[in-house]
């Protein structure tokens, strides 16, 4: 919807769902805590972006999403102590979490670990 008091503002949403905003949020948050600065994070996505239209992505909210995420992890692990396998061990058991957690129940952390709670 167009907002009047905020040329600026996107007519549409930017993303399919709420939750994929917290990406931008997030990357908000560490260029105002000095982690990177607003212009890696400009040229980091731009260059996602620009990735996904050679790979010939279309040009949707998912990809703008993807890109965005795979921006913020590459900052991160570029400005801070946590390193790609840390993602990557952190994203396994949150997956894994996910999978053993019963349909309508919060994830929780524990479950990626237990071996007694069946996948789904």
């Amino acid at each position: 919807m167009f907002r009047p008091e905020n040329p600026f503002a996107p007519r549409d949403p930017v993303f399919e769902e709420a939750w994929q905003a917290q990406v931008l949020a997030i990357a908000d948050s560490m260029v105002r805590a000095g982690r990177f600065s607003a212009n890696d994070w400009a040229e980091t996505l731009g260059a996602e972006l620009a990735r996904a239209e050679a790979s010939g992505k279309p040009d949707t909210t998912g990809t703008y999403y993807e890109a965005a995420l795979a921006s913020l992890e590459t900052l991160t692990t570029a400005s801070t102590a946590i390193t790609p396998l840390d993602l990557a061990t952190r994203k396994a058991d949150w997956t894994r979490a996910y999978q053993r957690t019963p349909h309508g129940q919060p994830v929780d952390l524990a479950r990626a670990r237990s071996s007694d709670t069946p996948d789904r």
